[in-house]
């Protein structure tokens, strides 16, 4: 990793949040809300203000993450989630114009993968997959030393992948509680953590279509790491239980020998991933 200064921009539904990168170091951190139910043009000029903030002579890139999918070689960003006027945004092209700096822009999920390999517990791994679970399931996926997008961005989507009369996401993410027992997600984690038996009870199911999901990754892509973000992260230890019996059920035991599955503690991890996307176009 060189130690040039590169932006990292992490682009959320109610926040943009920047920083300088610089080696293992981020510094300037800012945030300031988005008017994500503004014009396009008044989302990109929330994305200056930030950019302009932190830019200075000697900034080498700009990375950007989007929750959205994007055409990574031309930096065009499609259908930003919760982002309505975002249907088709030329970000690479239009911040280049701008700032006369290489820019790199990619999906959030991928940004946090990105992150952890090279700033959080990834660090020395060659090959890895960072899951995101939250509201829904995202995924970065590390081969050989370098992310795997796919050609439409769309590598890592196991929430999306049939399970059940739906699919992972559905019952693998915050969503479970609402979708299947029509109560919040905050509520519950509120109510297990007291020690309620029937919080405790559903996060015991959740933890088994997690495993599932889990086995679902491991057939396809055989990772040794996985690192878990998102907000379902703080409430590991009331689903691992049941999740590793199902993962126990592998049919290749040899497999999970080497299978580490650690949650992420990387902070700012969204900014680091972003300037990440310097850092693997290397």
């Amino acid at each position: 990793m060189n130690h040039k200064e590169i932006i990292g921009i992490d682009l959320g539904a109610t926040n943009i949040r920047g920083g300088l990168v610089s080696g293992n170091e981020i510094t300037g951190i800012n945030a300031k809300p988005i008017r994500s139910k503004g014009t396009v043009e008044e989302v990109l000029q929330d994305i200056f203000s930030i950019t302009d903030d932190l830019m200075n002579n000697t900034v080498a890139a700009i990375g950007i993450g989007v929750p959205s999918v994007v055409d990574v070689e031309q930096g065009i960003v499609y259908d930003v989630q919760y982002i309505p006027s975002w249907k088709e945004v030329h970000l690479k092209r239009i911040m280049e114009e701008r700032y006369r700096v290489p820019v790199f822009v990619n999906n959030d999920a991928n940004c946090f993968a990105l992150g952890e390999f090279y700033f959080g517990k990834g660090i020395g791994s060659d090959n890895m997959i960072g899951l995101t679970i939250g509201t829904g399931v995202g995924a970065g996926i590390l081969i050989n030393k370098h992310l795997y997008a796919g050609p439409n961005c769309g590598a890592g989507e196991f929430g999306m992948v049939d399970y059940l009369d739906r699919c992972y996401e559905y019952y693998g993410s915050g969503q479970f509680f609402e979708n299947v027992y029509h109560t919040n997600g905050q509520i519950v984690f509120e109510r297990a953590q007291s020690g309620d038996q029937e919080a405790l009870q559903w996060y015991a199911e959740m933890g088994t279509h997690l495993g599932n999901a889990i086995k679902m990754i491991l057939y396809t892509y055989d990772p040794p790491l996985i690192i878990f973000g998102g907000s379902v992260r703080h409430a590991y230890s009331l689903f691992q239980h049941t999740m590793w019996e199902r993962i126990n059920s592998f049919a290749y035991p040899k497999s999970l020998q080497r299978l580490r599955i650690e949650v992420s503690e990387l902070q700012n991890s969204g900014i680091l991933g972003a300037a990440g996307l310097y850092y693997d176009a290397l």
